[in-house]
């Protein structure tokens, strides 16, 4: 008994060829249905395999030369592992938090300002300095401008909740900084520069749905994340209830509020959150209904809002100018 063969794809050929069989037209409009759905077929799990052929490649790739930045966290926790830039690498080596593996620097490099001071450190501290050819080096590089130097470290260590909100040292009271949701690298980066440089005791990210510390992050910060508190928390909403009820005020930020932070009462001897929220969105709902006070940036020009980087460089700075003079 003959087996059946498979149908196969069909073409205009195969159509001209059921005509000249004598087939009804129903039954002919039956059968070429069945191929064309065949064919279809045919074309998608080609189109599968070409996929799953382009991922391994892709994985193959990234094994080679590192992971892509990607602006969505892992699961490990903070990241911080790559350091990428002279002044990242520089304050990584002199922050001493947390253990450096191995410095790798381009070889045509010039031995002067921050490089000479990363090679004195790093000597000092008896950490490998190893010279690699620049395309080699650019080539693991995860952020656009390595600037010839790239760090392997321990990751970055967390803070408990507990700790961030318990922390009442006589003067200054918390001062913290709460993400919520931000993905972009550059602008956590500014965020972080902006907190360490107006004194934020804490920052708090949440552990999903945003971007944590690549190394696109550690550079846009230039060093700050080696001298910053940092906490993962499973949600902004439930992290600012749990501040209200520690005492903390929760001052966040909204386009639409009433009042601009530049009307807001004195912080200068309350303990606050500052909340920015994502890029476009802003604050989620159930953060917005934490807040303590809702504020805006007043707006003077033609445009109707700041990038959520430079509005959280001005509310920090704000609070930290209270905190002086107060």
């Amino acid at each position: 008994m003959a087996t059946r063969r498979p149908a196969r794809a069909t073409t205009g050929a195969s159509k001209k060829a059921l005509q000249e069989k004598g087939l009804s037209p129903a039954a002919r409009k039956y059968v070429e249905a069945k191929l064309d759905r065949q064919r279809r077929q045919s074309d998608e799990g080609r189109k599968q395999s070409e996929a799953r052929v382009r991922q391994g490649r892709a994985r193959a790739a990234a094994a080679k030369t590192g992971p892509v930045d990607r602006s969505r966290p892992t699961d490990r926790g903070l990241g911080g592992e790559q350091v990428e830039g002279r002044q990242a690498v520089r304050e990584l080596l002199i922050a001493g938090r947390r253990k450096v593996f191995e410095v790798a620097v381009a070889s045509d490099l010039r031995v002067e300002g921050a490089i000479a001071d990363i090679l004195e450190i790093a000597a000092d501290q008896r950490v490998p300095v190893v010279e690699v050819n620049r395309r080699k080096l650019e080539s693991v590089a995860r952020s656009e401008a390595p600037q010839g130097v790239i760090a392997r470290a321990a990751p970055l260590p967390e803070v408990e909740v507990a700790e961030l909100l318990g922390s009442r040292r006589p003067g200054r009271p918390p001062f913290l900084l709460a993400v919520d949701g931000v993905t972009d690298p550059g602008n956590l980066g500014a965020l972080l520069r902006s907190a360490e440089g107006a004194g934020v005791t804490g920052v708090v990210l949440p552990r999903h749905r945003a971007v944590h510390v690549t190394p696109t992050v550690a550079k846009a910060a230039a060093g700050a994340v080696e001298h910053l508190r940092l906490c993962l928390v499973s949600g902004i909403p439930s992290f600012l209830q749990r501040a209200r009820q520690s005492g903390l005020w929760v001052l966040g930020f909204d386009d639409a509020a009433e009042r601009t932070l530049f009307e807001v009462g004195d912080f200068g001897r309350s303990p606050v959150v500052v909340v920015v929220g994502a890029e476009g969105t802003g604050l989620a709902r159930l953060s917005r209904e934490r807040c303590d006070l809702l504020v805006r940036i007043p707006m003077l020009g033609r445009l109707s809002s700041l990038n959520v980087s430079a509005a959280g460089a001005l509310a920090l700075y704000e609070v930290a100018r209270q905190r002086q003079t107060g």
